[in-house]
């Protein structure tokens, strides 16, 4: 299945770069792609990145290089949540649920140190 056709099925757009593992390099170019495809759609607007969490019990590699990546693109998201401060009492959370029509609870107000939500302009 296609990137294109994933974004047709929900506003949520899964990526999975820790099952298995991509290089920091990779992981970039994945992230890049699936912002550019999101960016394009009408209905997908929010990327939930899974990282992983890392073996030192801190986060690992990628979610550094997801960190650092959000970073530098901020000014093309609404709002960044790390997975660790997912709430269903965050403001953008809600916001993000009304407006896409989601569930809080089975979408993304769950904490998970391991994910990453992005909600693109």
């Amino acid at each position: 299945m296609t990137i294109s056709s994933k974004l047709r099925m929900s506003c949520i757009l899964t990526i999975d770069i820790a099952h298995p593992p991509l290089s920091a390099e990779q992981a970039e170019t994945v992230l890049d792609e699936s912002s550019r495809a999101v960016d394009r759609s009408s209905q997908s607007r929010i990327l939930k990145i899974i990282h992983g969490y890392g073996s030192s019990g801190k986060g690992g590699m990628l979610k550094t290089t997801v960190q650092n990546w959000t970073y530098r693109h901020r000014t093309e998201f609404r709002a960044i949540i790390d997975g660790a401060d997912a709430s269903p009492f965050d403001p953008d959370i809600q916001r993000m649920a009304a407006e896409c029509n989601l569930s809080i609870q089975s979408d993304i107000g769950t904490a998970n140190n391991g994910i990453t939500i992005i909600w693109v302009k």
